[in-house]
């Protein structure tokens, strides 16, 4: 069982750090033409900024829950919500012709993480 324990929070961890990174670029550099990822041209800055706020927003609520042990019932809806946003990312680097496999890769730690967090791990 500490084995799962351990798991889930370096899966977790990993999937805040990279959405926590993602979300704070598109939250501090939204603007312009020299936006933080070649995929984001096709959106407005209000549009940026609000797809970085709920990557911001998903990480905190896949570790803060669980560490405080208030609300854990939000950790699994995070990962989900997280997943979400990498599954509709894929459809936006495919349009461009990029590569959308860590997306998927992203996704699927989402909800190996919802999982996990739903089975008491």
């Amino acid at each position: 069982m500490l084995a799962l324990i351990i798991v889930t929070w370096v899966l977790s961890g990993l999937l805040a750090l990279a959405n926590l990174m993602a979300g704070g670029m598109k939250i501090l550099k939204p603007h312009g033409g020299d936006r933080p990822m070649p995929t984001l041209a096709g959106y407005s800055d209000a549009q940026v900024r609000w797809i970085g706020i709920a990557e911001v927003l998903g990480a905190l609520g896949l570790i803060l829950p669980p560490l405080t042990g208030i609300a854990t019932f939000l950790a699994p809806l995070a990962a989900l919500g997280l997943a979400l946003i990498q599954f509709l990312a894929v459809f936006a680097h495919r349009r461009h012709g990029e590569k959308f496999v860590p997306n998927i890769v992203m996704m699927l730690i989402g909800i190996a993480i919802a999982v996990l967090r739903l089975l008491g791990a």
